[in-house]
């Protein structure tokens, strides 16, 4: 296998009708969190642990139809509650690391009510086995799906 290290950064802001307080608990709270960060619907998860602190650690473990498996593993390093979010994270495939990133989640209370959010992402992707276009998409997808529990939750 030939080995290569592709970084690349990006960034997304995105607005939602709901208070700084609310985002944050769908990123704080692990049943909150459970309504929208999830793989595939024909996925399952197992191996989750959710320590929602600095110094914690967050993993999960979702196997999609065709039985790979893909371990999300994060360290919280800087929380400020309702203002921002930093943690870094490591992603496998069957077990081989194929990639590492730092994520910064930014929280304000928006002009016209509700938070602008912006979300940034600093990446390097291993061997080929992932690549930045695969997390971004999957970045926007995840927040598309946080704006959809953002709606449905109380």
């Amino acid at each position: 296998m030939e080995r290569s290290a592709v970084h690349d950064t990006f960034s997304y802001d995105r607005h939602y009708d709901a208070k700084p307080e609310r985002v944050y608990r769908a990123f704080a709270d692990p049943g909150a969190k459970a309504r929208w960060f999830t793989g595939p619907p024909e996925s399952k998860q197992e191996d989750v642990s959710f320590d929602f602190r600095e110094g914690g650690k967050e993993t999960t473990t979702t196997i999609i139809g065709d039985g790979t498996r893909f371990a999300f593993i994060a360290t919280y390093t800087d929380i400020v509650p309702d203002e921002r979010i930093v943690y870094t994270y490591e992603m496998t495939m069957n077990g081989q690391r194929i990639s590492v990133s730092i994520a910064t989640i930014e929280l304000r209370a928006g002009a016209a009510g509700g938070t602008d959010l912006v979300l940034t992402e600093q990446g390097v992707y291993f061997d080929g086995l992932d690549q930045p276009q695969f997390r971004r998409e999957g970045t926007q997808q995840l927040l598309a799906a946080l704006e959809a529990s953002l709606t449905e939750e109380p």
